[in-house]
């Protein structure tokens, strides 16, 4: 599913203001609700709007830095987008997108994730497993288990667009709730569009870092001066087509779908066509490539598209690391 364009321009969505207020009050009720205890210290990383903010890469740049500090992270995810309910452990040699959704996979190859629809028993089973701290990819509104940190994540351009709650705006809940209930927000990116979203947490004493996401090297320097089809199925497709274009690389058509989209053979001939009449090269992101996987009629778009891995890298490095080991040593 798009998201509306008019989520994102200014008095936008007036008229399903009601069914907004509706939707708010009840994820204002559900938030309140008192979470149970995992055993283990549990940091959540999330986002105050439906959509891509960096999410994912703050995860994966929480789970190094408590690597480097010798603890045993385990990833927790609803899997949003596979069809295991789960507790399961994510065998990125076994697993498809289609089974865990895609983010899990991608979370796997760094540290151990499990894939549940159920929090709490997701953090038990990765607490058995060994997991000295549990990092949730999701979760931020799921009141069900006790946040030692919670992180909000947002776009620093597109901010909170109209402002409105869903299905009126982008809101995943009204802003104000969300906040108060953050030790830490990270803005990605420019922070043209996130002026409401500052002001709020600095009332409410939430310590704001700001970030940006930077493109692999290796990756960037491959691509040299040829120029690229780039294809997204992500929350927020032109974040990604922005890191290329900031990085150098000459972006001569973009292709957009929508987030979690599932590829099909029509959509891979069609991007391979295109490719191959422009004398262009596919490149895309690591979410979208991992979902390309295991399907026979996405092979060739599978080995023909380039990935742009990506890193989340803060300003405020020694602070942000302070936070997430002090997290780290609770209970």
């Amino acid at each position: 599913m798009r998201e509306p364009a008019f989520w994102w321009r200014k008095n936008g969505g007036s008229l399903l203001a009601p069914l907004a207020a509706i939707y708010g009050a009840v994820a204002w009720g559900r938030i309140q609700a008192q979470g149970k205890p995992a055993g283990v210290p549990v940091i959540c990383l999330g986002n105050l709007t439906a959509g891509g903010a960096g999410k994912t890469p703050a995860a994966l740049a929480v789970a190094r830095l408590l690597l480097a500090a010798h603890e045993r992270p385990f990833f927790l995810s609803r899997g949003y987008g596979g069809k295991l309910a789960g507790p399961v452990r994510v065998d990125p040699s076994f697993h498809h997108a289609v089974d865990v959704g895609d983010e899990p996979l991608m979370l796997a190859r760094l540290v151990p994730t499990i894939v549940a629809r159920d929090r709490v028993a997701g953090a038990r089973t990765a607490r058995a497993a060994g997991a000295s701290i549990v990092v949730m990819d999701d979760g931020f509104q799921n009141p069900s288990l006790i946040k030692d940190l919670a992180i909000l994540v947002v776009d620093g351009r597109r901010g909170i667009g109209n402002g409105r709650v869903i299905p009126a705006g982008p809101l995943r809940a009204p802003l104000e709730i969300q906040i108060v209930r953050a030790q830490a927000l990270v803005v990605v990116g420019p922070p043209d569009g996130a002026g409401k979203i500052l002001d709020t947490a600095r009332r409410f004493g939430v310590t704001v870092f700001h970030g940006r996401l930077e493109g692999d090297r290796n990756s960037l320097a491959a691509l040299g001066k040829r120029k690229v089809l780039a294809f997204a199925g992500i929350g927020n497709p032109d974040k990604f087509f922005a890191t290329l274009t900031e990085a150098g690389i000459a972006v001569a058509a973009r292709s957009s779908f929508p987030d979690h989209h599932r590829y099909t053979a029509a959509d891979a001939q069609a991007l391979l066509a295109r490719a191959a009449a422009e004398n262009l090269v596919l490149i895309t992101t690591e979410k979208d490539h991992v979902r390309l996987a295991g399907d026979p009629a996405l092979a060739a778009l599978a080995a023909h598209a380039g990935i742009l891995p990506v890193r989340l890298v803060i300003d405020e490095q020694d602070e942000f690391r302070q936070l997430v080991l002090s997290a780290a040593k609770r209970n």
